[in-house]
C-alpha cells in the first residue's frame, strides 16, 4: 500500500472543509483533492508545511506508512 494520505481525517477532526484549506495555503481545490485522494506521488515540502501551519498538525497526522503485502 505504501503512503496513505490522512488529510481528509485531519479536516474532519478540524471542523473545516478543503475549498477553506485551499484558500488558506493558496493550493488549488483540484490538487488538494488529489492529495486526499491519494492520487499524487509527490507533495512539495512548502506545501506540506502551509497545510501543517493550517491544520495546526505534524506531517504524521497526514501521512501514514504501511508495508505491502506480499
Amino acid at each position: 500500500m505504501g503512503i496513505i494520505i490522512r488529510l481528509d481525517r485531519v479536516l474532519a477532526d478540524r471542523k473545516m472543509q478543503l475549498s477553506e484549506l485551499s484558500e488558506k495555503v493558496g493550493v488549488t481545490m483540484a490538487n488538494l483533492s488529489n492529495l486526499k485522494t491519494g492520487k499524487v506521488k509527490a507533495i512539495r515540502f512548502s506545501t506540506l508545511e502551509a497545510i501543517c501551519r493550517e491544520l495546526k498538525c505534524q506531517p504524521g497526522d497526514l501521512l501514514e506508512y504501511t508495508e505491502d503485502e506480499l
